[in-house]
């Protein structure tokens, strides 16, 4: 178990179908790995090692990913008997009565869970820094953040506590921890992975799931092991392939890609970044795709209302829900004075100015789809820089606009596609000076996870990141 780490959970659920490991061994291994790392990171903010421990000594389902410690993000991802708080005060420590489907799946496949990872309150920014749980530290260096909302799993993942972790992405919070700690990041198409029994859809879409990762093969096994809708959904994801691993390995073809040196809009990116998405680029040329400059024709600016407009009134609705249940009432002393404002802002949206949000974001994914037509992935960097250093953004300014600000800044990129639905994957394929990761991310038309997958692995093989996770995981 000395090099547990270094394992991708492919690799592992091999080990144990070949009987040369034992599921409570790696169970072992990844809680003594916990113990040692997660003090100075502070990824893991609940645990649950007893339960972890009998679950691996019993009968496990068959799946392929049967035996593999585990983490479950604080955000969705329900367990039975655990508590789920969001990263927020407001929220009791009440044990969860049932799983969330996802989580079932999960289960399905063989996985342990082992605890739950932090998050900023409710999810909302792109750092993990919530005054319940303190802040998460990169494993690269523990100055900087670990990004958000899945920042704890990023951290978790990449510093070798587990090999996948749970995460979920509603403005990025997939990709943007996936680009700050170096690794894989799928936030799939819309509705790809089930958000029930409790939940619908969340925030008229916004919200997917799936994990952080070591490698592309993981993610698209569980993709496998995840992916399609339960009784009652809302709506569904148009039809993947038999195999997203299978697929995965298949040649992409000779692709139209466009790539990107500024933001939507024009805006100057840190030359970090720009370097990181130059050498995706000329990557993809040297794997013979055709790749050229170009964005599609929306800028941030148009995105910025109606998403927010979705972004408070769903969070609104999540607070009243919760006050509603507990009879508590919102207040500085139980929710950050950033959420505060955000809340009150989400209370002033009308019906009417809802639905027009909808409407904009839709006709959005249309413009950005019609672009589609003329190039089959977009190429950017995940971030408009690279990992900030923890406390670079004000948590306590009230003013949702001027708090706002500055993470818009930092994530230029990746809510448009919450917005229009369309999968993009974070690959890590650049490391700065400092040897930070910079992460560039990789957007397909919807329902063309696959086709990202394929180029994934391509770049995997072409330039791969594996050794990088001797640096940081010791």
């Amino acid at each position: 178990m000395d090099d547990y780490a270094r394992h991708d959970a492919t690799s592992l659920a091999k080990l144990v179908r070949d009987k040369k490991v034992k599921p409570i061994e790696l169970v072992d291994a990844a809680i003594a790995r916990i113990e040692a790392k997660n003090p100075e990171l502070n990824a893991v903010i609940w645990t649950m090692f007893d339960r972890a421990r009998e679950t691996a000594k019993k009968k496990l389902p068959d799946g392929p990913f049967r035996g593999v410690p585990f983490l479950l993000k604080d955000i969705l991802g329900e367990m039975e008997g655990v508590p789920t708080r969001q990263g927020s005060r407001l929220l009791p420590p009440v044990p969860s009565a049932q799983n969330a489907h996802l989580t079932d799946r999960f289960l399905k496949a063989g996985l342990i869970p082992l605890g739950k990872t932090n998050v900023p309150e409710y999810g909302l920014v792109a750092t993990t820094e919530s005054k319940l749980y303190g802040a998460a530290r990169n494993p690269w260096n523990t100055a900087h953040s670990t990004g958000g909302s899945s920042g704890g799993s990023g951290a978790a993942v990449a510093s070798g506590m587990v090999p996948v972790a749970h995460a979920n992405d509603g403005g990025g919070s997939i990709r943007i921890p996936a680009s700050c700690n170096g690794l894989v990041g799928m936030k799939p198409t819309r509705a790809r992975t089930p958000l029930g029994p409790v939940i619908g859809d969340a925030m008229a879409g916004l919200v997917n799931e799936l994990i952080v990762s070591k490698s592309v093969r993981d993610t698209a096994l569980m993709l496998d092991c995840v992916a399609g809708a339960m009784p009652g959904d809302p709506y569904v994801a148009p039809p993947g392939p038999k195999s997203w691993l299978a697929a995965s390995r298949k040649k992409p073809g000779k692709l139209r890609i466009a790539f990107a040196r500024t933001k939507l809009g024009g805006g100057a990116l840190h030359p970090d970044c720009v370097a990181a998405v130059e050498h995706a680029a000329q990557l993809c040329k040297d794997l013979g795709h055709k790749v050229e400059e170009a964005s599609p024709p929306v800028s941030n600016d148009e995105m910025a209302e109606p998403f927010m407009a979705l972004w408070t009134g769903g969070l609104a609705m999540i607070v009243d829900s919760v006050c509603k249940a507990t009879g508590q009432k919102p207040g500085e002393e139980n929710l950050e004075r950033l959420t505060l404002g955000l809340y009150e802002a989400g209370q002033k949206i009308t019906a009417s100015q809802l639905f027009m949000a909808v409407a904009a974001i839709q006709h959005t994914a249309r413009v950005v789809a019609a672009w589609h037509e003329r190039y089959d992935v977009w190429l950017t960097p995940t971030l408009g820089a690279p990992p900030l250093e923890l406390g670079a953004f004000d948590l306590d300014e009230r003013d949702p606009v001027k708090g706002f600000a500055p993470m818009i800044d930092f994530v230029p990129f990746t809510a448009l596609q919450n917005g229009t639905g369309q999968p993009a994957i974070n690959v890590p394929l650049w490391w700065n000076e400092s040897n930070l990761p910079i992460g560039t991310q990789f957007v397909g038309r919807f329902g063309e996870e696959a086709l990202l997958l394929q180029l994934a692995t391509q770049l995997e093989a072409a330039a791969p990141w594996k050794k990088r996770y001797r640096q940081v995981a010791g």
